[in-house]
């Protein structure tokens, strides 16, 4: 939340960011860095709770990132085995 307002990184609402914010839940995904901090958070004052169709909406964006993740491990692996390969023919 760049803006600190509670309307998530490109003002969609909260949680549908990536948890990597100062109050992230960082145990979405098992990435992010909020390791438990939000209870530092003012803004947060109390608990948010989600309905199972929202919850379900919010794994398919993670489905969807660690997809694109994967597409771009995939791509820089291949670029360094194509360095690699250009390096030692010469």
């Amino acid at each position: 939340m760049p803006r600190f307002d509670r309307t998530g990184p490109r003002g969609d609402g909260p949680l549908t960011g990536r948890g990597l914010g100062p109050c992230g839940y960082g145990d979405r995904r098992g990435f992010g860095r909020g390791f438990g901090r939000r209870q530092f958070c003012p803004f947060l004052e109390e608990p948010i709770v989600i309905t199972k169709e929202e919850e379900k909406e919010l794994l398919k964006g993670d489905i969807k990132a660690l997809e694109q993740e994967k597409e771009y491990i995939e791509k820089r692996i291949k670029e360094i085995k194509e360095y690699i390969e250009k390096k030692n023919n010469g």
